[in-house]
């Protein structure tokens, strides 16, 4: 401090020179009169120093030259890298059902949001003319069958010949079969739900036309849901299935755990991603198919890593760099430690290279610290053992 006064006495007394020249004895005298005030200065700095050291104990640590870090002891820890993908809630009872022949609608049983069960009738087409198909073959049957049925007693008896015999056989069939038919065709005019569900969308309308492959309504299983995901084809063997994966739903905040249920073995050529398929739990929160959930994918883990909040990696002309604080004779300096980092996530570094088991480094303080500055520990007993506890 005592030089900073000196310094001040001497700009005051060049300051004075400016204004024009001034006797020497004249200015001694000023300059010994500033010596006078400025030990007084220092005298009474000190008195205050001892005041406040007496009031406040960290005082004089917080005015010292050395610079009050806390750190980080370097020991193997758990490291673990997720990759953040954005995926969609599925269901494969989720169908738009349609007619399997043509017809006019007759009668819509069902309306949206209606729950409905397997084999349960949902649209009837008009269906007047297979009726009448089948009453026309019931009837022609009947007496195919008589007539069948006498030709063969008479070809017992070896009376008529074999043509005869066989004729009236096929004839018979062949109306077995058309009526087989039309009673299939009878049924396909009752539309039905092939699974339990709720109706999502009942598109159709009585009186309108069906046709094959028309979609009249959509029914769906929401108990049946699993999420897809596409990856990038950079991550090819870093999933395998049963690995763990976290869910997040954004529209509900809600977060819940499962498991990769299957990993996809074929490349998108469009978008040069494969898929994968997540398994769901039993939620207690709705969710709805098409859905978008974000994924937490774990790519790496080493459990014996050394890693160190990212914060604290700085740069410089030979790469990064953290302090390390070493014992320098009686003093605790910061020196820059060299390192090679690996993978970073969740605000952590995994660092492959230039750290041992128990270096300190520099954590609460790092900013201030250069070369070879002298730094002083505070809450040693409560230093930090892992970035983790430092982080928070």
């Amino acid at each position: 401090m005592t030089k900073y006064i000196y310094l001040l006495a001497i700009v005051v007394l060049a300051s004075a020179c400016g204004g024009g020249e001034a006797d020497l004895d004249a200015k001694k005298a000023s300059l010994s009169e500033m010596k006078a005030q400025a030990v007084e200065l220092q005298a009474q700095i000190k008195s205050l120093e001892k005041e406040i050291a007496e009031m406040d104990p960290s005082f004089l640590e917080a005015t010292s030259n050395s610079v009050l870090v806390t750190a980080i002891t370097v020991k193997p820890e758990s490291f673990k890298h997720k990759i953040e993908v954005r995926g969609g809630v599925e269901s494969r009872r989720n169908v738009n059902v349609s007619a399997k022949i043509p017809g006019e609608i007759k009668t819509v049983y069902i309306k949206e949001g209606q729950n409905v069960k397997a084999g349960q009738t949902l649209i009837v087409l008009d269906d007047e003319v297979t009726r009448n198909n089948i009453a026309e073959l019931e009837t022609a049957l009947e007496l195919a069958t008589v007539v069948a049925e006498k030709q063969a007693n008479l070809w017992k008896k070896n009376i008529g010949t074999e043509i005869q015999y066989l004729q009236a056989k096929n004839n018979k069939e062949s109306l077995e079969r058309k009526l087989a038919t039309a009673k299939s065709q009878l049924r396909q005019s009752r539309i039905e739900a092939p699974f339990s569900g709720s109706i999502d969308a009942v598109i159709a309308k009585k009186g309108e036309m069906a046709q094959p492959g028309m979609p009249l309504l959509r029914i769906v299983n929401p108990n049946d849901i699993h999420i897809n995901a596409d990856v990038s084809e950079r991550y090819i063997g870093k999933f395998k299935k049963s690995d763990p994966v976290e869910i997040y739903f954004p529209s509900q905040d809600k977060r819940l755990k499962s498991i990769i249920k299957s990993v996809g073995q074929v490349i998108n050529s469009q978008n040069r991603t494969f898929e994968i398929e997540i398994s769901l739990p039993k939620l207690d929160f709705p969710v709805k198919p098409n859905q978008v959930v974000v994924l937490n994918l774990e790519d790496y883990n080493n459990d014996v890593a050394f890693k160190l909040p990212t914060k604290l990696i700085q740069k410089d002309q030979k790469g990064s760099y953290v302090y390390e604080l070493v014992k320098d004779g009686e003093n605790m300096v910061a020196k820059k430690l060299h390192i090679q980092t690996g993978l970073s996530f969740n605000n952590e570094t995994e660092i492959v290279q230039g750290v041992k088991e128990n270096q300190k480094i520099a954590f609460k303080g790092y900013r201030e610290l250069s070369e070879g500055a002298i730094v002083k520990m505070i809450n040693e007993g409560a230093t930090q053992s892992n970035s983790n506890t430092a982080a928070k």
